[in-house]
């Protein structure tokens, strides 16, 4: 394979993933960033550790789904991530589950 066909192929499977992100975002409650990967989750727990001065994150999320081209199965009932770079964690807004202010009724 050459690297035009990759850089292609690659190119391709990122249009696929967001695709399906598109399609499945609104499932889910948290979008989180690691320094490595993209997750969308319905569970975030997020802990700040101290090892002998170290510091760093340990985040355990549930039913999620990874962004990963090459993972065959993006969605995980559980995933446990440790990392000594920033984590950011934000909460989903869902406006088309809320009810509108003056609603119309029949």
């Amino acid at each position: 394979m050459s690297t035009e066909d990759l850089e292609k192929y690659e190119t391709e499977m990122e249009l696929q993933l967001y695709r399906e992100y598109k399609d499945i975002v609104r499932q889910f409650s948290y979008v989180v960033e690691t320094e490595r990967r993209f997750y969308l989750a319905n569970s975030v727990d997020l802990q700040v550790r101290d090892a002998g001065g170290e510091v760093f994150f340990e985040l355990t999320l549930s039913d999620a789904w990874v962004w990963d081209m090459y993972r065959p199965a993006r969605f995980v009932k559980n995933v446990r991530v440790v990392t000594f770079k920033d984590v950011n964690v934000e909460e989903l807004d869902k406006p088309d589950l809320e009810l509108p202010d003056n609603p119309r009724l029949p």
